[in-house]
């Protein structure tokens, strides 16, 4: 289901992103939730999930448990 906040994403997603980070993966998830809900039902959580990862991994990275913005 699509999150309209970043309080409503699951604690593992906020306990470990920093808010930018969660703004990050909200955007994705929503969008790719809306785009293959149609094309591909049964696994939309699980695709929204991994193009909402993706989306994060462009712009930030781990450093050891934390997320930091990848330099430009």
């Amino acid at each position: 289901m699509p999150y309209a906040s970043n309080d409503d994403l699951p604690l593992a997603i906020r306990g470990h992103l920093p808010p930018h980070a969660q703004d990050i993966f909200r955007a994705a998830f929503n969008s790719a939730w809306a785009s293959y809900g149609a094309r591909e039902p049964a696994r939309r959580e699980e695709i929204a999930h991994r193009v909402a990862w993706a989306a994060v991994k462009r712009r930030y990275r781990r450093a050891g448990d934390a997320w930091v913005p990848i330099a430009d």
